[in-house]
């Protein structure tokens, strides 16, 4: 079995080599040079509290540290703050939103979403429009990112500048980059160890492709709250949207890229480090609790020796840019 998984990921790794990730934008064009500004405006939420940097800061490859994001309004949301890395290239968006296929529709959600209030400027759109235009330099700026567009400053310009800075974001230089562009030396032989270990259990069954993602749908047996399987009312999954109980605690798989600046992980931010991540798989689930003698259903358990934990937390680590965006 270990033999037949190690050949197939052998494939998928030459197909990897093969897929270069796309150039960002120059940083010079002045829809992205506003998209950039934006990005950072506090003005552009209802009270002026908040800009998108606070949940995606770039220091943490664009997350915030927090289990869950922490909103304009002070309120607490449901679910972690994923990165913004690589974002313009996958296909979908968000933890569990099948329908997010595109920057600017992903963009409205935190905007204008009220459950929970993140940015909170929906009933404040006009405010936040003439704090935008009463400043010196946005207007000028608005009219060199769209020069086209007789209207003056609105949000739907607001909303394409922001997303074209986000495609802008693009992460490809770490070490396993370096690797995989046959520099032999890019990677520890304790890192190379994590990344046999990585292939040969089947963690590239969903962390596949350039970005080390399907971005499909998985349950990887965080809950279990009724011995069936069952997650907390608002922690679903793809089941909040679909209704159908396959899938139950299904959300999207996130991007491995710099996962060891990412912390907490998962949908929920439940798991403080990567090694406690390694204990669901360890365990096959957490079940109502770590200690649970109550597993998901999801997983098969997995052995993992103390070489091979470090061995992974290793290869984990040479997945982190070594220059990342400002």
């Amino acid at each position: 079995m270990r033999l037949r998984l190690a050949v197939l990921s052998i494939l998928a790794l030459s197909i990897l080599v093969a897929c270069a990730l796309p150039a960002p934008s120059a940083p010079a064009n002045p829809l992205v040079m506003l998209g950039a500004r934006l990005f950072r405006e506090r003005r552009l939420s209802g009270n002026g509290a908040q800009a998108c940097v606070d949940c995606h800061q770039p220091a943490l490859a664009f997350t915030d540290g927090r289990p869950t994001a922490l909103g304009s309004t002070g309120e607490v949301g449901v679910r972690n703050s994923p990165s913004l890395l690589n974002v313009g290239i996958l296909p979908v968006l968000g933890w569990a939103r099948p329908d997010l296929t595109s920057l600017e529709a992903q963009a409205i959600v935190p905007l204008f979403g009220t459950h929970p209030v993140e940015m909170g400027a929906a009933g404040a759109e006009q405010s936040i429009l003439d704090r935008l235009r009463a400043d010196p330099t946005y207007p000028q700026q608005f009219a060199a990112a769209f020069p086209n567009d007789p209207k003056p400053l609105h949000w739907e310009q607001i909303i394409s500048a922001l997303a074209a800075y986000e495609r802008t974001l693009v992460s490809g230089t770490s070490p396993y980059d370096r690797w995989l562009a046959r520099d032999t030396t890019a990677l520890s032989a304790a890192a190379q160890r994590g990344l046999r270990l990585f292939q040969e259990v089947g963690c590239t069954a969903c962390h596949s492709g350039p970005l080390l993602t399907n971005s499909s749908y998985h349950n990887v047996g965080l809950y279990n709250l009724d011995g069936r399987g069952a997650y907390p009312t608002g922690q679903a999954g793809l089941y909040e949207v679909t209704g159908q109980a396959r899938d139950m605690g299904r959300f999207r798989v996130p991007s491995l890229r710099n996962v060891a600046r990412t912390a907490p992980y998962y949908h929920d931010g439940s798991a403080a480090t990567l090694s406690d991540v390694l204990d669901v798989y360890a365990a096959g689930g957490r079940g109502t609790g770590v200690n649970s003698p109550v597993k998901s259903p999801a997983l098969a358990p997995i052995t993992f020796t103390p070489q091979d934990r470090a061995d992974l937390l290793a290869f984990f680590a040479a997945l982190s840019d070594e220059l990342l965006p400002p």
